[in-house]
């Protein structure tokens, strides 16, 4: 096919995955445009793009989510494409039908394949086929709880519920003994209604303990496909990841091969093209087995990044606009160790209830080794109508003693002030002794959650960063008081001028 090179990209997003965006279509020279929700009207992606769109009320369901009116933007701009980022519209076929039909790529996999792999029963039948492992389990879904109970004879307990439109958690019950399954299976069905607007739910035999692992690929529409590796993603609370790292300490060469293998496969099954990742459940005799894929840019990907030296973003607009694959992506070979934090406005002492509140000061660590992905500045709000993720924290090094070494130092330099955030507990993890040995499950950290054994790591963790932050702090006051009225005046001038140019680029 002859490619289309892009012009103008419609981001339809918010936060540090619009911000991510933003600056790949600048670095290849294309005019970015953002949409915005009442609610994140002087947030950083609008005062970076290019271009900046009102999109509706603070609610997503009013805003971000509008697939209509956000594909009539694009059309009414000239965009010749739309990317999703992740969240929100990024794995909806239907709104990648749309831009389709609208004249407007969609920067991500086609709408055929996304529906085909975003179903998780008709994923599992189809990586079966595929000979990709898949967990013991059914491939219908559950019309009563007497077939629930039929299936769970059949593997043996313990089993787990999941929904089969849905992910994070949600929808998903662990069932132990069987008088535990019909309670279970009506709140798995319940979840998922109100989640995802489907109530199936299907049935699967329940690993103990294993490892996610999940293999980055990326496919071009010239028949391309190429696994790039793998992230360590088992750091998880309450099945949400906050840790994830590249590689894994578990994964030896032969095994990243098979993995490899086997989500190349996958994706090839589907006809998949763009970004993807496929997850897998990998148990301690070394088994590994298909568990979904994500068809979209990951939260995690800046790790893959790192140890390979690509810029997956990047990839993402060259293959949407009809590029084959580069010589860059044959053979890649990881080198170095990377680790990303997920950032979050949240009370990790008082069960990591959100935080909302106003970011009153804020400053990201620099160095070697270091990146910071934030969608927030001094000033930003962070509010109760999204996930309260502030960004993300990634430390690369030779290995992954070093990397854990520069982390450390990146949380001692960080700096958010007007929320709350998760920050201990990440100071916490890096002094875990089983973390530190790479002994990790999925479950690894709820249960030290839940048991108090991170409590006094905490306190053991903080005290450094509480001797530097106090240290920071005594000189930063003393250079506010030297700095000139002078100099006061064009620093509040500078963030006014570009607080009006956004807003005069603004409908």
């Amino acid at each position: 096919m002859t490619p289309r090179k892009f012009s103008k990209i419609l981001i339809a997003n918010r936060g540090e995955i619009a911000v991510r965006v933003i600056r790949a279509a600048r670095d290849l020279g294309i005019t970015s445009a953002v949409i915005y929700s009442e609610a994140d009207r002087d947030e950083l992606p609008v005062l970076l793009a290019d271009e900046a769109y009102g999109i509706g009320p603070a609610p997503s369901t009013e805003s971000y989510l509008q697939a209509e009116r956000i594909v009539d933007l694009a059309v009414h701009i000239g965009a010749d494409a739309v990317h999703p980022g992740y969240g929100f519209l990024a794995e909806n076929a239907d709104f990648a039908r749309l831009c389709a039909d609208r004249g407007v790529a969609f920067i991500g996999p086609p709408p055929e394949a996304m529906a085909r792999m975003g179903s998780k029963l008709e994923s599992r039948r189809l990586m079966r086929a595929a000979g990709v492992p898949i967990v013991p389990g059914g491939e219908s879904a559950l019309e009563t709880v007497e077939e629930a109970a039929t299936t769970a004879g059949e593997i043996g307990y313990p089993v787990i519920l999941k929904a089969s439109a849905g992910g994070g958690g949600k929808g998903m019950r662990l069932v132990r003994t069987a008088d535990q399954l019909e309670s279970a299976y009506r709140a798995a069905r319940s979840e998922a209604l109100a989640s995802f607007g489907k109530d199936a739910v299907y049935l699967e035999k329940y690993i103990e303990r294993p490892r996610h692992i999940e293999i980055q690929i990326m496919a071009d529409r010239h028949g391309k496909v190429v696994s790039l590796g793998e992230r360590e993603c088992s750091l998880q609370r309450r099945h949400q990841k906050v840790l994830e790292e590249a590689p894994s300490p578990a994964v030896t060469s032969d095994l990243r091969t098979r993995m490899g293998a086997a989500a190349v496969a996958a994706a090839e099954t589907v006809g998949y093209t763009n970004a993807g990742t496929v997850e897998f459940l990998l148990s301690s005799d070394g088994t590994f087995y298909f568990l979904e894929m994500n068809t979209r840019l990951q939260v995690e990907h800046p790790v893959t990044e790192m140890v390979t030296g690509l810029d997956l973003v990047v990839a993402q607009i060259q293959v949407a606009q009809g590029e084959a694959l580069g010589p860059e992506f044959d053979n890649v070979e990881c080198r170095g160790h990377a680790i990303e934090v997920r950032l979050y406005a949240e009370d990790p002492f008082h069960n990591f209830i959100p935080s909302p509140g106003l970011i009153t000061r804020l400053r990201l660590p620099e160095g070697p080794g270091i990146r910071s992905d934030c969608g927030i500045r001094e000033g930003s709000e962070v509010t109760i109508h999204y996930d309260p993720m502030l960004g993300k924290l990634i430390a690369f090094g030779a290995d992954r003693q070093a990397a854990i070494r520069r982390l450390r130092r990146a949380l001692a330099e960080l700096r958010i002030e007007g929320v709350k955030t998760n920050v201990p507990l990440f100071a916490a993890l890096l002094e875990d002794s089983d973390f530190l040995s790479g002994n990790l499950d999925i479950e690894m950290l709820d249960r030290k959650l839940a048991s108090g054994d991170l409590a006094p790591s905490f306190s053991a963790a903080l005290a450094d960063l509480v001797v530097m932050a106090a240290a920071i702090e005594y000189v930063e006051r003393r250079s506010r008081r030297a700095a000139s009225p002078i100099e006061d005046d064009r620093r509040h001038s500078w963030r006014e001028a570009g607080r009006r140019e956004a807003v005069r680029r603004m409908p």
